[in-house]
């Protein structure tokens, strides 16, 4: 039984993304079970659609996809938002992604995360940018045009205003750093 969910173009990076997935949660049974079943791998997919219709200028139509796909898996991604290659969007419900966020490669996003704007002005990078196997813990916020490094940690209940280095945990409400170096070891905190 074929199940292709994808146009021809995506499907490989479709079986991709869920054999990631499924290496990177324990609770996956099957990279197939990921494929059929998992919403932050179908709003990913999703996205890829939405994001190529938008870049394209079919602005309504790309929207419109984003916005059925908001609805069946309660996961919110601009199609203007950038993704890199195997997002993980762990559980997923109540994620939202906003139009000018930049997400790198191997994030791992947990449910409830707010990537959001601190501005109306259009035309403007006004959300986040995450670098490469950085980690957003859940029900975090990160507002504004601000960084977070990469194999940065963003604690779970974060309010994240300012930018947070490579390799630093950012927990509390507001935030405060806890620098490590490339082992995990702490080497220092300050408050922002």
């Amino acid at each position: 039984m074929d199940k292709r969910k994808y146009p021809a173009e995506l499907e490989e990076k479709a079986i991709s993304l869920a054999k990631f997935i499924y290496k990177k949660d324990p609770a996956a049974t099957s990279w197939q079970e990921v494929y059929d079943l998992y919403p932050g791998f179908k709003a990913v997919m999703d996205h890829h659609e939405a994001h190529r219709l938008y870049q394209a200028g079919e602005l309504y139509e790309a929207r419109k996809l984003s916005e059925l796909s908001r609805k069946e898996t309660g996961i919110e991604i601009h199609p203007g938002a950038q993704l890199g290659e195997d997002i993980f969007i762990d559980h997923g419900m109540g994620v939202v992604i906003g139009e000018t966020a930049i997400v790198g490669d191997r994030v791992k996003i947990y449910h409830g995360v707010t990537l959001g704007g601190t501005g109306s002005e259009k035309g403007l990078k006004r959300h986040p940018s995450i670098h490469p196997d950085a980690e957003i813990g859940a029900n975090a916020t990160l507002l504004g045009n601000i960084t977070v490094g990469h194999h940065a940690k963003v604690g779970a209940g974060a309010v994240v205003l300012h930018d947070v280095p490579p390799y630093a945990t950012a927990v509390g409400v507001p935030a405060r750093i806890i620098l490590h170096d490339k082992n995990w070891n702490r080497i220092g905190e300050y408050q922002i």
